[in-house]
């Protein structure tokens, strides 16, 4: 099996191109594929896929093999993929996720994607649809406590759940001891992603990320946008003024539009294309 190694701001994904190959139990293939020092190392597996709907469709695996709904990182990556491998000649197209179809803008330079906008829709504020167990009109700033520490956490949905926290010092977290205990904190029912964040100064912000079902990733899109919808909601930041955030991986550029949308802009970046053998993944497999 043929895959690709890319990644965005350091959030790397195997690449599946699933008009070429057939992938018959990712769930599996997610986790024998992403240990690193065993196998090809990732974050995780994209599969890329045709669709009825859009250009093109996506379907993202975490790590631990669970589906996630959608990775704006990911999608960023995609948008490379198939315009810089032949698969479309537009710069703006359409992707099916499991969170609903987003829009890419793709900008090139020598004829090849140096940069990805994806609109990735409007932010979900209302804690059911989050989901998280709460009756408040939104979750902004609450109080939760996670293995004996009490944080002020605001919800936020870009298709996938986040819980963003503000702190003084990111750099001095240990997110293996404190990541876990909020991403599985029964407030949410689907677990969630949770982002620590530095504020720079109004437009700038410092972020490192706990990914449910991957531990702590160098960099998460969506997580990034929750991040500063977050920092408006809070106060922090302001609607339509692009903020910088530094990652672990690098650097995202996020608008939160005052109709409630929210634009990323970042680099994406194809590392190698490889070969898996069926051999390997056969005998995987059957450990599993």
């Amino acid at each position: 099996m043929k895959f690709s190694k890319m990644h965005g701001a350091g959030n790397d994904y195997i690449y599946v191109n699933c008009f070429e190959e057939n992938v018959t139990v990712p769930e599996k293939l997610a986790v024998i594929l992403s240990r690193r020092h065993y196998s090809v190392g990732s974050d995780g597996l994209v599969l890329i896929m045709p669709s009825d709907k859009a250009d093109f469709r996506m379907r993202i695996f975490n790590a631990d093999g669970s589906e996630a709904m959608m990775c704006g990182n990911a999608t960023r990556c995609i948008g490379k993929y198939v315009y810089d491998f032949g698969l479309t000649a537009k710069t703006d197209i359409t992707l099916e996720t499991n969170s609903g179809i987003k829009y890419l803008t793709l900008f090139t330079e020598n004829g090849k994607v140096r940069k990805v906008t994806v609109d990735m829709g409007k932010a979900i504020l209302t804690p059911r649809d989050i989901p998280i167990d709460s009756s408040l009109e939104r979750f902004i700033a609450q109080p939760v406590t996670a293995d004996g520490i009490t944080y002020k956490v605001t919800a936020v949905s870009m298709g996938n759940p986040h819980a963003v926290i503000f702190t003084d010092d990111v750099d001095s977290l240990d997110l293996e001891k404190i990541g876990p205990p909020m991403e599985n904190h029964e407030l949410f029912p689907n677990r969630v992603n949770t982002e620590f964040v530095q504020v720079i100064n109004s437009r700038t912000l410092k972020m490192r990320v706990w990914e449910r079902g991957s531990g702590e990733t160098y960099a998460c899109g969506t997580g990034t946008c929750a991040t500063v919808v977050a920092a408006c909601l809070n106060g922090i930041c302001r609607q339509d003024e692009d903020v910088l955030v530094h990652l672990v991986g690098g650097d995202l550029t996020i608008n939160y539009k005052s109709d409630g949308t929210v634009l990323m802009t970042g680099g994406a970046e194809y590392v190698y294309t490889g070969e898996v053998s069926d051999e390997y993944i056969k005998s995987e497999m059957e450990r599993l």
